[in-house]
């Protein structure tokens, strides 16, 4: 398939090294010359330096027999009107866009995407991911990484064990036969700078970074089995009053159970729309790395902070800040990944990257085929695709030790006719199910062609 990305940045970067490690035909379109450069260096694509929104840079870029455009530029506008021109001049079916401002998203003007006004197939907006996943961090303390599937059936669990884990230094196969009821499978390993997918025989490790996937009422059970305990939040400071910090705050008042919420925003201006636009929260004008306003928000009470201002390095001092004010939990918006080793000596709970979920995202729409969900893990490392049986797919009608599946690919979870399952050797896979499995990244193609998946769309 023939894709043009426009925006060279790191959301255009991974999605291009996602295509075009897939074997598809990819040209980057970036105003910048050396992010273009950086692409065409490292990636095995095209690269076109100009204006993404301008007829004649499409043109070059190869619009004319384009399957799809995305446009992740750093503006909307410019977002917006290179979908309008690849549909109106080239007349590409597919377009994909990254739009920030909120404005643009109020289901008010909803007309405005209709394919007569301006034709935006898929809209994509990286505060409202990163605000869903704040909220999935909170829901789920235990653990540094989360993401719903089937449903929301189904959650895959980042968990951080520790030197008093209770099953360390056991089997896998082993905790199978020990929790034989539990609906859980760990699907992924990271030790050291390693990620990988285990096998039945391996064991786990102090220090070790685990993604498990597991039915969700089978959560709390499965946190405590690997030393994780389980609390109740209540009381929850926000650092950042932006779009993020006011989209998780608007959503935590929206809860039944009454949640205490406080936001510290730094700009009058932001504090101001933010204390108009929110009910019961309390809205403090001032520095969230100040140990006083930390204080007069009540952060040695709270349950957790969350730290989503536009400055990493004021997210991760103000989380370390918090924690040693006696805060327990901490959640940290990170942008740069390279950051992301501090997360452990700094003693941060959790971090949620705003381009691993805005990839994710986009992921999640061009994969064609049955693909539900696309979870991306680490810096692209590894997927956990959710996809249906197609009659058509070489793996439906199979039990799962028949399957051939490369050795970086695990199943996690089966769910026949609404009921998810915990996959067992002999678990017979049919056509209709849903299924999730761990891939890494170099596995993604051969998973793709057992789904009988393709991103192509008709």
């Amino acid at each position: 398939m023939k894709v043009i990305i426009c925006g060279a940045g790191q959301v255009g970067w991974q999605i291009a090294r996602h295509l075009s490690g897939e074997n598809n035909d990819v040209t980057v379109v970036d105003s910048n010359p050396d992010l273009v450069r950086r692409a065409t260096d490292t990636l095995d694509v095209q690269g076109i330096a100009g204006f993404a929104s301008h007829p004649d840079v499409l043109d070059r870029a190869g619009a004319r027999d384009a399957d799809m455009l995305i446009a992740a530029t750093f503006s909307d506008e410019v977002n917006m009107v290179t979908c309008q021109v690849a549909h109106s001049v080239f007349g590409i079916t597919r377009k994909i866009a990254r739009i920030r401002s909120q404005n643009y998203l109020d289901p008010e003007y909803s007309d405005l995407y209709r394919r007569d006004h301006m034709p935006i197939d898929v809209i994509i907006s990286p505060e409202r991911e990163v605000a869903e996943a704040a909220l999935r961090r909170l829901s789920a303390p235990a653990a540094f990484d989360t993401q719903s599937f089937m449903d929301g059936k189904a959650q895959l669990l980042g968990l951080s064990l520790d030197e008093d884990c209770p099953v360390l230094d056991t089997p896998l196969r082993q905790l199978t036969d020990l929790f034989s009821t539990l609906r859980a499978v760990v699907v992924g390993v990271r030790r050291g700078k390693r990620l990988f997918a285990p096998e039945a025989g391996d064991q786990l490790f102090a220090e070790d970074q685990i993604y498990v996937l597991s039915h969700v009422d089978d959560v709390e059970r499965t946190v405590e089995i690997f030393g994780k305990t389980v609390s109740k939040q209540s009381r929850i400071v926000i650092v950042g009053g932006g779009n993020v910090g006011l989209a998780v705050a608007k959503s935590l008042e929206s809860r039944v159970e009454r949640m205490r919420v406080k936001v510290i925003e730094k700009s009058r201006a932001s504090a101001e729309r933010a204390a108009d636009a929110l009910e019961r929260t309390i809205v403090l004008n001032g520095d969230g790395l100040s140990i006083e306003l930390l204080r007069e928000a009540g952060i040695e009470r709270a349950d957790a902070v969350l730290a989503v201002t536009d400055d990493d390095k004021t997210n991760l001092l103000a989380a370390v800040r918090a924690k040693s004010a006696g805060c327990p939990y901490t959640i940290c918006l990170v942008n740069d990944p390279t950051l992301v080793p501090l997360m452990t000596p700094l003693k941060i709970d959790a971090y949620i990257n705003p381009r691993a979920t805005t990839v994710s995202s986009i992921l999640r729409h061009i994969r064609h085929g049955r693909v539900r969900t696309v979870y991306s893990i680490g810096d692209a490392e590894a997927e956990v695709i959710e996809a249906q049986v197609l009659s058509t797919s070489p793996i439906a009608g199979k039990t799962i030790r028949d399957i051939d599946f490369p050795e970086g690919v695990l199943v996690g979870a089966v769910m026949k006719d609404g009921k998810v399952i915990r996959p067992l050797a002999e678990t017979r896979v049919d056509e209709g199910d849903v299924i999730v499995v761990f891939a890494m990244a170099a596995d993604v193609p051969e998973v793709e062609r057992l789904f009988q998946v393709s991103i192509d769309f008709f």
